[in-house]
């Protein structure tokens, strides 16, 4: 049956000021998952509500390591949330993918480390499918929106997410590219996971602000990276609102928004009452308090 659209938008600085937003108020939302980013900024463009969160705070104080992606991902399924398009800043593991162009991800090479990477455990125990980890219909729209932004655009890019918060040697650069990633960043990992467990469409559009260290003779530093930043931003913000603008008056429901059906595995009567007591928004439609 279809339904309206509530975009979440996961973000840096240069979206704060998203075009045509209207009745924007950041609003605190409370996460059984500790505590989130930052408030919500919440509002509306036509018809299509819109929640955006700072991944890393205004301002920029939490490092990546450091992200809580499930209280994240919580908070926006607790507004409503019916999909997430994130924008993220990365590096370049190919010539093709220049500093300034947008890519939209297609796979990711997981090799973050120590960060909680999922919202089920002992007592409710889940396994989702991450075989093709982004919502193909939110990708395509993307694409299309960065075209009409008159952004440089490259589709089915691989991300290598990273630890961080250092950036590659060259040695792990060269490698990443062997193994076929084609970009990379510290932030989209266990993010797209967690949509994905959350029952969340979720693409990702990675604005290219370097060429990584696989180049002789280059590096990245921050600088760098923070001047391509606010010069993508510009063309970041018109493709926020081109790709709510398009979307269609009325949204048809997508085969994610039921991905925790069949990925349950334990038995009732061993269910973790405290467990589900939090999943309580990630997982309401399957599960009732113990």
């Amino acid at each position: 049956m279809a339904s309206p659209w509530t975009i979440g938008i996961i973000g840096g600085s240069g979206l704060y000021a998203i075009e045509g937003l209207e009745d924007a108020q950041w609003i605190a939302v409370k996460s059984p998952w500790g505590e989130p980013s930052d408030e919500v900024l919440c509002g509306r463009i036509g018809d299509v509500r819109v929640r955006f969160l700072p991944r890393h705070g205004r301002g920029h104080p939490i490092t990546p390591s450091d992200l809580n992606a499930r209280a994240n991902i919580d908070v926006l399924k607790r507004t409503g949330c019916t999909d997430i398009l994130a924008i993220s800043a990365v590096g370049s593991l190919r010539e093709k993918i220049e500093p300034g162009r947008f890519t939209v991800v297609e796979q990711f090479i997981d090799r973050t480390k120590g960060r909680p990477s999922s919202f089920f455990g002992s007592g409710f125990v889940a396994h989702v499918s991450m075989a093709d980890p982004v919502c193909p219909r939110l990708s395509d729209m993307a694409a299309s929106a960065i075209a009409s932004a008159k952004g440089k655009i490259s589709t089915g890019a691989t991300y290598l997410a990273m630890e961080g918060p250092q950036f590659s040697t060259r040695a792990e650069s060269r490698m990443y590219r062997e193994w076929g990633a084609d970009v990379i960043g510290m932030t989209a990992m266990p993010e797209a996971k967690l949509a994905r467990e959350a029952e969340l469409p979720y693409a990702l559009v990675g604005m290219v602000t370097d060429y990584d260290c696989w180049r002789e003779g280059e590096a990245v530093d921050v600088m760098q990276v923070v001047e391509q930043m606010q010069k993508n931003s510009k063309i970041a913000r018109k493709m926020v609102t081109k790709f709510i603008a398009d979307l269609p008056e009325e949204r048809e429901p997508s085969p994610i928004d039921t991905a925790l059906e069949d990925a349950i595995i334990t038995a009732p009567d061993q269910h973790d009452p405290a467990l589900i007591a939090k999943l309580d928004a990630v997982a309401g439609r399957l599960v009732k308090p113990v």
